[in-house]
């Protein structure tokens, strides 16, 4: 984990946000999302302040809304999922625009929609303000079982590695004069994909034994300490604090 990882989420700034340590940001976002989650469904105002908590904190990030919301796509698909709950669902039903439409289908879609892109729109802001090599150190800091942050320090160093390896053999197929345009080339490209598994597997080997003759023990050396501030935990807190305050109103009106 000591070198940098660029991945496509993150956008380089040099706001408040961008500067706070990663493991405050994880735990604020943590916080927020469990918040969300706890404000029931019927207060429909207070999603809107959610929304607005994201909003500002999006505007202290100096992220764009375009940005943003671009990257919200990803959760197309539960968003159909949501839109066929009031047709599938059962109970009272009500008319809207001539469709008979399930009462609890309606409730369950909103709540869907509402915490689900919520939640989203966190997870993708703390992916544009903290760097994965930055992600992986705040979860060593927060005290995640080591092994598993290991995997995913790997799993993101090597990703663009066998993805770079696909892109290579898909490259000296086509020199060779093959395109796979039917059931007929399955058979080649199960023996790259079987190709492909050994080169990793092999690689794999050789990367524990380069790191097992350099001392390695099964644990990763920290390398960088540097533990957060009291101003920092006070300003991390300022999102998830809002949104708690928001959610017990939702709660008491």
């Amino acid at each position: 984990m000591g070198a940098g990882h660029a991945h496509k989420l993150y956008r380089h700034g040099h706001s408040p946000v961008h500067a706070l340590p990663a493991q405050l940001k994880l735990a604020a976002v943590f916080c927020f999302v469990l918040i969300v989650v706890a404000t029931p469904r019927a207060a429909v105002w207070a999603f809107g302040l959610h929304a607005l908590l994201i909003a500002a904190a999006a505007a202290a990030a100096r992220i764009p809304a375009a940005f943003l919301l671009k990257r919200l796509l990803i959760e197309v698909p539960f968003v159909a999922f949501a839109l066929l709950m009031p047709f599938v669902a059962e109970g009272p039903v009500v008319h809207v625009v001539g469709l008979e439409l399930s009462r609890s289908g309606l409730w369950g879609a909103w709540n869907i929609l509402a915490k689900g892109t919520l939640g989203v729109a966190a997870s993708v802001l703390l992916a544009a303000t903290t760097e994965l090599r930055e992600v992986l150190l705040g979860l060593q800091r927060l005290k995640m079982p080591p092994l598993l942050v290991q995997i995913a320090s790997f799993m993101i160093r090597y990703g663009d590695v066998i993805t770079d390896e696909m892109r290579r053999m898909r490259i000296a197929r086509l020199s060779r004069g093959f395109e796979a345009r039917g059931v007929r080339h399955w058979g080649v490209l199960a023996k790259s994909a079987g190709a492909l598994f050994i080169r990793s597997y092999e690689r794999g080997e050789r990367v524990h034994l380069a790191m097992v003759s350099r001392g390695y023990t099964g644990t990763m050396p920290v390398v960088d300490a540097t533990t957060a501030t009291r101003t920092q935990w006070i300003r991390a807190a300022a999102l998830p604090l809002a949104a708690l305050a928001v959610c017990l109103l939702g709660w008491t009106l």
